[in-house]
């Protein structure tokens, strides 16, 4: 387990060296900051983007689908809950003590040797217009019931296979998270979000 834990702490600084290069070179408007304190970085703040004119500044939660590595998925899991000493807790998209403003959702993460990463998709989401729209469709996430079985389940308001749906990791992860799972171009319909790369 503790193997585990190391390689993906380093695969996710490989990552992020590789992002960095990506904001720098996209992301005309703003410069970035990488956040170094620990207690806020759990707090949903990996870095901060600033608005070069206006000074606007803006905490990113970082969310990379390092699982799915050469892989080009069109969806993305938000965390509702999750499981801890057999008591639900509120994941990282429902729980209010986070700061977090944006989520740079990272997708699509190609490399062609280990931890070697060649190219990647980046789309920035508004959370809180993410979570408004999801309200303007009657979608009340915190009410949401956790399912008892394995796998997706139909969530009223939205379409599973162009919009998204709920799926339950039961049987294949420890935590047993309950995620929202919506399709990348649905949240660019919603206009909640903007492919960056």
């Amino acid at each position: 387990m503790q193997g585990n834990f190391r390689q993906d702490l380093e695969k996710e600084k490989q990552l992020q060296r590789f992002l960095d290069i990506q904001y720098h070179t996209h992301l005309k408007q703003y410069s970035f900051k990488r956040e170094k304190d620990t207690q806020l970085q759990l707090k949903g703040v990996d870095l901060w983007l600033m608005h070069r004119k206006k000074g606007t500044t803006f905490a990113i939660d970082e969310k990379a689908q390092l699982d799915y590595i050469n892989d080009d998925l069109p969806t993305f899991a938000f965390e509702l809950n999750y499981l801890k000493n057999n008591i639900p807790k509120k994941g990282w998209f429902l729980d209010s003590q986070k700061q977090t403003d944006f989520y740079a959702l990272v997708t699509a993460i190609y490399q062609d040797e280990p931890n070697n990463y060649t190219s990647c998709k980046i789309t920035m989401v508004n959370k809180s217009l993410l979570l408004h729209a999801l309200y303007q469709l009657n979608i009340d996430l915190s009410t949401i019931k956790r399912p008892t079985t394995h796998g997706m389940h139909l969530i009223k308001g939205l379409r599973p296979k162009t919009q998204g749906y709920l799926y339950l990791s039961k049987k294949n992860k420890w935590e047993q998270p309950l995620n929202l799972i919506l399709r990348l171009s649905y949240l660019e319909k919603l206009k909640v979000a903007k492919r960056l790369v």
